[in-house]
Formats: structure tokens, C-alpha cells, sequence
């Protein structure tokens, strides 16, 4: 039960090929042909069989030859017959490459699929490699070399280009995945394999479309808080997007909203061919940059002066050394070289000064990688600076990327950087942007560890009634909230808005007005008008009973020529928000297919359309997130002290957007809303209007409650937080695991004795790997759950002061299994908490949990010499017995 559930497609023991017979060439498909020829050309190390759905003999007979994967590549009418025959053969899994099967063909194969408990992958993909087992189950050309590198591709045109290119570059791969449309097992699914495959270290995608965004988030950012993912999205514009669609089958939605999706996902997204090749160049080296600062070590002031630009183009910062490394770095270099801000070797460089040059930046703790740049220079060898660079890089901890530029007299040089698995370009722009693209890595890290809740520590809002303002307006079969309407649901939310009240007649106006105070904006009131200003319905600035009197009959009248059939409730009058030298900001929201919710940003007031200023984040956020999301905006420029006005208050700005980030969560409605303008200043920010559009929520996950099923992302969930007495005295908490624990489960790893560790781990292992420690904190709370037993104790300090720390002293956690009703469990409390009930309350935690979420079933495997984990499960009502896999295991289960 340790193994991935996919491990019978990419790792399988035993194969079963149906493509015809290779001694009759006419029977065979051109993809049989090919594939026959592919598993053939090289010595698989399984066991490999072919078979012929029409010869092969009884039913009987092929239940009993059993494997574990079934390729198939067969005429599509033949192929539903012959995924039956695996299914019969007790195959786990099987692959289709036949191409030319429809959506309604692939349906039925997925049925088919389905009711024979077989994994499929296909049809209409090119297959996949995996070259450490010698496995070329596809057609999509010659084996690759074996490397660290896992590529995923939903074109197979793409597929074949990226492995012949990989071939004259000496890139190897992991794992090739060519997806096809209309496929069973998808890319979030491979994702999830790879996140957890030994040999992957980092991932390229090739990405056309996504069928599910909340399983498609949930295993990308599991596979990027593991190892290093690149995207490369096609359908970036309006055209190449209606083609994407139709070419995958898949949703694509707005490239916007996509861009925000992998930044929060913790991924890299490149945005042509050429920057995907750059970015698998440097991923094949298993280079991780910890930073932006990129420092250039050139021997031509030309080339060195066009990377520096770059670097301020992409927003890079051109990384400086230290005056102790450079006063140390003078005097072995030429006298003309210079330091100041390029590492400028001068013409007379030669391969010991690249040497000494890289060596003194790769010490810099103010440099996180390095680029060496060479010009060909007359009595310079290219070849030997190569080889200087290449025994640097053997003890270089940081990125080292070259550029050798020229043509003929440097191929020797870049065979020999190749050869070295140091990344080559053939110009300084392309050597930066490949840089800046894996240093995004890094930025983007950050986001995929905040895990906020629905609801910030703010004030409590009051849902409920922003849920009935809802529903009288669904119940008035409406969509769109009036002004009144919709101020009243921010206010719910504590977002501060101007004072409005709603008149009537031009009386109420006047007396509504001379009690709020001048000047005051009168704003038509109407469900039917959506922007106000078309309509001549917005007046600024009256500073007067008679004008408010004027101004109101005027109004009234005008709307009603220009919009004769429309509602209308009255005129608003609100006080005019007295900001000084306030900034106009708009918050928004938008609803993407396929990723849902969307929280915008950006410059506000009537010229919000021309400006199009708006930065994208998907929900729910914390503060990091918030001002993460305002700093991405081009309005953020203006924020902070500008042309005499003083910094705006950015606190009250973040709580806005998090307030709204409530909003998202909690009211699954919502369908857009445009809070425009927010004036703030530095005393505070105030919503002055607001237009919000709902429609009735998506249906929830029958029997699960509180699933968000509408966002992208699951929140944390802090509803399972509790406090529960310790026996013996004290007490600890119990909640959901999140990032931030990772030192706190090493530590506690690192602690137990090592019969504690074997029963948790089968292993001798003495502390988590950091792949695994990422696995183990950074979760998906939809699909599975890991609590935590936190207990605050007082330690002694090296002064002896007696701070209280908190320790994880306990983990229990369920993971949900491919069937989606059933999961498994897994418990470990620390050795010298055991017999204090620890163990008893976290599996009776983690149960509810798995019952809440509609699971029917829990179970575990525990070893036959671990009896207190198996008196526990006897205790708590778990059914034991053997597990016919492995005799030194009990299988325990118990009904959810």
C-alpha cells in the first residue's frame, strides 16, 4: 500500500502488448508498426509478452497470465474488446495509443475502464518512456537518455520535437508522457505520480487544457513544493486559446487567471518554445537558485552591458560582489579588469581568470548565480575557458550558466559546457531569461506556502446576513445587487463604504442631504442599470439643498428618457469621500472556467478600462498574499510617498482585500464584482461604490459539508482545531498540519527511537528527506488530511531563560484512495508521549474527518511484530486480519 497507485502504469513488473503480430506487417496499424519496433529496440527489464485478442485463447486461459500494465494499439474497433481482455487478465492498468477515437468512443473505453478496475491512460497519445526500465511503450521516436528530467505533453507533435531536440543536447528524462485528448488518467494525475517518483527531479508541461482545476491545483502544487515544475500554456491570446481548446477537449479559461493558478501554485510558466528548451536545460543540471541576483563574469563589455540590460528587463537584480571579494579578486585579474557592477575580465582574459573570477561570485553570499560570458578573442581558446568553467561548477553550489558566443570557433567549447550539464545560449538575453525564468522558482515558492483560512483573525462578519441579502435578491429572480444592495453586503464584511441612504423624491434628498453634510453625490438607484454613469445616473460634488432638489428632478427625468423600461428604486445620497490627495484603487472579482473565483486589483475611477491595470490572485488570502497582490499591480507605484502626498495607509488596503477574500469563500454566489473607486489616503480606505453580480451557488459534493467546492484551492481548515486534556495532567491541541510544521516534523522525526521509526516507515531512515518532508506538510485538505498533536512546553535556553516552544508530538493522517470512498491512514506519536491517549484521540480526529468528507471506509497497514498499534486499532473498533500480499503485515479497516 505504500506504492502510487499508478505505479502498475509507469513502473510495471509485467507487460501485455496488443498490436497484432509483428510477422504479419499487413494486420499492424502505422502506431503498432512503430510501436513493435520501439519496445523491441532495446531489452526491457520486466517481463514482456505479445498477444492477439483474436488467438490468444480462453478467457479462463488469460486470467490466469495476469500482468501488470496492458498496451494496446490496436484499430479503434478493436480496441474496447481488447481493454475487456485486460481487465480479464487482471491488469491494473493499460495503454491505449490508437489514435483517431472520438470523444464518444473514449467515453465508452473509460466505462469500460472504470467497471474493470483498470487505470487507463489514452486514447490518441503517443504513449510514454521511461528510460530507466528500458520501457519505450510508445511512438513517439527513439528512447530518450536517462536523466532526472520528467516531461508531459498533451501534444504529441511537441512530444516528438522536444525529444529529438533533448537528443542533440544531451538532456535526458525520467519519465515522457504524451497525453492525448479525451484521456482517463490526466496530467493531474501524472502529476501526482511524478511528485512522488524517485527518479523525477524536475518536471516540463506542455498544457493545452485542464479538466478539473481543484484536482489539477492540488496535484501541481504538491508536485512543485516537491521539485521544480515549467509550464509552457498554449491559448495566451484569443485565437491560439480557441484552438487549444479544440485541439485538447479540454477548458483553457482566461491566460490571466492561469498565470495567477501557477504563481500561487509554486510553478515556473514560460511563454514560448525556445524559453522551454532554456528552462529544461537548466532543470536537467538540478540547478535551484535561492534568489534574483544574477552576476555576469564577461571578458566583452558589449555583450556584458546587453545581459545587464536584460537582467533590468525582466526584473532581475544584477547580483554585485562584495568589497571583500573584490578587493580579494583584483589582483589575480588583468589590470584593465573591472568590478564596479559587471565582472568585466577585460580582452585579455584568460581561462584562470574565468576561473577565479566564478569561484570568488560563487562564494558571494550576494550572488545566487552566476553567467559567464565569452567572446572569441584572437590567441584565447574557447575550449580551455570551458574547461575552467567546467571543473568550477564541480564544487559550485549556485546556478552556473554560460553564453559562448560566435559560431565555429566555439563548438568545441559548448560540446565541452554540454558535456558538463552547464547550460549554454548563443546570446546573453537568452542565458538571463533562462535564469530568470528557474529564479521565479524560487518568488513563487512563497506563495505556495501560505495556506490561509477562510476567514482572517479580523472581526467576525455576519454571514448570515449577507446570505439573506442573497437570497432576496435570487428569490426576486435578479442577478444584479443595486448600489444599496451591495454596500449593505460589503458592510456585512466590515469594509468601510460611504454613508448612503436611499430617497425617494426630491424632498428626502434635500433633508437626507443637509443631514449627512455637503458636498454629497447623488447616484440613480436602479436593478436594471448597471453602469450608472451611461445614463447621466452619477452626480459629484453638490454642495447645496437646491442643488441637491435640481439635481435629483433632473435625474429622475433623464434616466427615464435614456433607459424608459428600467426599475427604479430612487436616488442615493452619500457623502463624498474627503480624501486627501487619495489614490482611486478597484477591487474586483471574476469567475474563470475552469479555476473559479478570482480576486483582482488595480488602478480604480472611470479610465479603469483604458488603464487596464489589474493584477490577479486566487482566494482565499492572507496578508502575505494581499500585498503580494498590490505590489503586482501598476497603480502600486503611486501607493507610497508620491508628488507630496503621503503614503497611503496599505494596512487598511490589505484588509479590503481580505475581506473580500471572505467574501469569495463564503458566499459561493458571487459571480463578479467591481468595488470602484476605493479612495484611500493615509488615514484609511472607503468603498464609494460598488457593483456586484450573483447567480445561484454551484451544487456541493453530495454528503460532504463545508467542501468550497467552488474554489481552486481549498482553505485551511481551521474548524478542526480543538483542545483536549492530556492524561496525567496539561493539555494539547489538535489541528490540521500546514507548511510552517515542517522543522517541527523533522525534529520530531529525528527523535523517535528507531523501532518507532520502523513501525511509522518500514525504513531505518533517520530523519524525512526534504521531497518527503514537502509531501508531508504541504497537503491537499480536499483529497487528504494529516492532524497534528501540538504541545507547548518550556525549554531552557543557552542564557537560561524559559521560553515556551511548541512541539509536535503526534501525527495521524488519511489519504484518499483512487476509488474516492475509501482511505488509508497512517498514525506516529512520539515515544515519550505514548500511553497518554495521544494515539486514541488522533485516529478518532482523523476518522471524523474522513466521515465528514463522505468517506466509507478507513484503513492501514500495520506490521505483525508492532502489537501496541494493533491493541490500539482492536480498542477502537477496527476489523484485523491478514494481508494475503505480505505475511509480515495486518490489513485493519473500519466503517466510517
Amino acid at each position: 500500500m505504500d506504492k502510487h497507485y499508478l505505479t502498475p502504469l509507469f513502473a510495471p513488473q509485467s507487460i501485455v502488448v496488443f498490436a497484432g503480430q509483428a510477422d504479419d506487417p499487413d494486420s499492424l496499424t502505422a502506431r503498432a508498426k512503430v510501436l513493435h519496433q520501439a519496445l523491441r529496440a532495446q531489452k526491457y527489464t520486466g517481463t514482456l509478452q505479445f498477444l492477439d485478442i483474436h488467438t490468444t485463447g480462453t478467457l479462463a486461459e488469460l486470467a490466469q497470465t495476469g500482468a501488470d500494465l496492458a498496451i494496446i494499439a490496436l484499430p479503434p474497433q478493436e480496441v474496447a474488446a481488447a481493454l475487456e481482455i485486460a481487465g480479464r487478465m487482471t491488469c491494473r492498468a493499460a495503454l491505449v495509443i490508437t489514435s483517431g477515437i472520438n470523444a464518444d468512443h473514449a467515453a465508452e473505453l473509460k466505462k469500460i475502464a472504470r467497471r474493470e478496475g483498470v487505470f487507463l491512460m489514452g486514447p490518441n497519445g503517443l504513449g510514454l518512456q521511461r528510460p530507466h526500465l528500458q520501457l519505450n511503450a510508445s511512438t513517439a521516436g527513439p528512447m530518450a537518455k536517462p536523466g532526472s528530467l520528467a516531461l508531459v505533453s498533451q501534444s504529441g507533435a511537441l512530444t516528438a520535437s522536444i525529444l529529438d531536440w533533448a537528443s542533440k543536447n544531451g538532456v535526458g528524462f525520467s519519465s515522457v508522457v504524451s497525453l492525448g485528448p479525451n484521456a482517463s488518467v490526466d496530467i493531474a494525475q501524472v502529476l501526482d505520480f511524478l511528485a512522488n517518483d524517485r527518479h523525477t527531479q524536475s518536471i516540463v508541461i506542455y498544457l493545452e487544457g485542464i479538466s478539473s482545476a481543484r484536482r489539477f491545483m492540488s496535484a501541481l502544487r504538491s508536485a512543485a513544493n516537491a521539485k521544480p515544475v515549467v509550464v509552457l500554456k498554449a491559448g495566451r491570446r484569443p485565437a491560439g486559446n480557441e484552438a487549444a481548446q479544440t485541439h485538447s477537449g479540454a477548458i483553457v479559461g482566461s491566460d490571466d487567471v492561469f498565470d495567477a493558478a501557477l504563481r500561487r501554485a509554486g510553478a515556473v510558466r514560460v511563454r514560448s518554445f525556445v524559453q522551454l528548451f532554456s528552462a529544461a536545460k537548466c532543470l536537467a543540471s538540478r540547478y535551484r537558485p535561492v534568489g534574483n541576483r544574477l552576476a555576469i563574469v564577461t571578458n566583452g563589455g558589449g555583450p556584458g552591458v546587453l545581459a545587464a540590460d536584460w537582467v533590468n528587463e525582466i526584473h532581475l537584480e544584477l547580483g554585485k560582489l562584495s568589497a571583500e571579494s573584490s578587493s580579494a579578486l583584483k589582483p589575480l585579474l588583468p589590470e584593465l579588469a573591472s568590478l564596479s557592477d559587471l565582472i568585466d575580465l577585460s580582452e585579455e582574459a584568460t581561462p584562470e581568470h574565468y576561473r577565479a573570477a566564478i569561484e570568488a561570485a560563487g562564494k558571494d553570499r550576494q550572488i545566487d548565480g552566476v553567467l559567464a560570458i565569452f567572446s572569441p578573442k584572437e590567441g584565447v581558446d574557447a575550449s580551455l575557458v570551458a574547461r575552467a568553467l567546467a571543473e568550477v561548477k564541480r564544487s559550485m553550489g549556485k546556478p552556473l550558466l554560460s553564453c559562448w558566443m560566435g559560431d565555429a570557433s566555439v563548438v568545441t567549447g559548448r560540446g565541452i559546457l554540454n558535456e558538463a550539464a552547464i547550460p549554454s545560449f548563443r546570446t546573453p538575453e537568452a542565458a538571463v531569461g533562462a535564469f530568470g525564468n528557474i529564479a521565479s522558482f524560487y518568488q513563487n515558492q512563497q506563495l505556495l506556502q501560505q495556506t490561509p483560512p477562510p476567514l482572517s483573525t479580523l472581526a467576525k462578519p455576519d454571514i448570515e446576513g449577507a446570505r439573506l441579502i442573497i437570497e432576496n435578491v435570487l428569490a426576486e429572480r435578479r442577478k444584479v445587487l443595486t448600489e444599496m444592495e451591495s454596500k449593505t453586503l460589503l458592510s456585512a464584511f466590515h469594509i468601510p463604504v460611504t454613508q448612503t441612504i436611499l430617497a425617494r423624491t426630491a424632498n428626502e434628498a434635500m433633508m437626507i442631504a443637509t443631514q449627512l453634510g455637503f458636498p454629497v453625490a447623488l447616484k440613480i438607484d436602479s436593478p436594471d442599470i448597471s453602469h450608472k454613469s451611461d445614463v447621466e445616473g452619477v452626480a459629484l460634488n453638490i454642495l447645496n439643498a437646491t442643488g441637491v432638489r435640481d439635481t435629483f428632478t433632473e435625474m429622475m427625468q433623464t434616466v427615464a428618457r435614456l433607459k424608459p423600461n428600467a426599475r427604479i428604486n430612487g436616488v442615493t445620497v452619500q457623502t463624498m469621500a474627503r480624501a486627501r490627495r487619495g489614490r482611486e484603487v478597484c477591487v474586483g472579482l471574476v469567475t474563470d472556467d475552469p479555476f473559479g473565483p478570482v480576486i483582482a486589483f488595480g488602478a480604480g475611477g472611470t479610465m479603469i478600462e483604458l488603464i487596464d491595470d489589474r493584477a490577479m490572485e486566487l482566494p482565499p488570502l492572507n496578508q502575505f498574499l494581499a500585498r503580494h497582490l498590490i505590489a503586482r499591480s501598476r497603480v502600486a507605484e503611486t501607493l507610497g510617498a508620491w508628488r507630496g502626498a503621503s503614503p497611503v495607509n496599505m494596512n487598511a488596503l490589505e484588509q479590503i482585500l481580505l475581506r473580500v477574500s471572505e467574501m469569495v469563500c463564503e458566499l459561493p454566489q458571487l459571480r463578479e464584482m467591481d468595488i470602484n473607486p476605493i479612495i484611500v489616503d493615509e488615514s484609511g480606505a472607503v468603498a464609494v461604490d460598488a457593483r456586484i453580480v450573483i447567480n445561484n451557488a454551484p451544487q456541493a459534493i453530495s454528503g460532504r459539508a463545508n467542501t468550497y467546492s467552488h474554489l481552486s484551492i481549498l482553505p485551511y481548515p481551521a474548524r478542526y482545531e480543538q483542545v483536549w486534556p492530556l492524561r496525567g495532567g496539561g493539555e494539547y491541541t489538535v489541528r490540521p498540519i500546514h507548511p510552517d510544521d515542517a522543522s517541527m516534523l523533522q525534529e520530531m522525526m529525528t527523535h523517535l527511537s528507531p523501532e518507532s521509526r520502523y513501525f511509522r516507515f518500514i525504513s531505518s531512515i533517520v530523519e524525512l528527506p526534504p521531497s518527503m518532508l514537502a509531501r508531508f506538510t504541504l497537503i491537499d485538505y480536499d483529497r487528504e488530511m494529516a492532524l497534528v498533536a501540538v504541545f507547548r512546553e518550556r525549554r531552557t535556553g543557552p542564557n537560561g531563560e524559559m521560553p515556551e516552544t511548541e512541539r509536535i508530538v503526534g501525527v495521524s493522517r488519511y489519504v484518499t484512495n483512487p476509488d474516492q470512498s475509501s482511505c488509508e491512514f497512517a498514525l506516529v506519536v512520539a515515544d515519550d508521549f505514548s500511553g497518554k491517549g495521544l494515539g486514541s484521540r488522533l485516529m478518532l480526529s482523523i476518522m471524523d474527518v474522513a466521515r465528514e468528507k463522505g468517506l466509507s471506509e478507513i484503513e492501514g497497514l500495520v506490521l505483525t511484530q508492532n502489537p501496541g498499534m494493533l491493541k490500539l486499532m482492536k480498542s477502537l473498533g477496527y476489523t484485523i486480519k491478514s494481508f494475503a500480499e505480505d505475511p509480515d503485515f495486518k490489513l485493519v479497516t473500519h466503517t466510517l
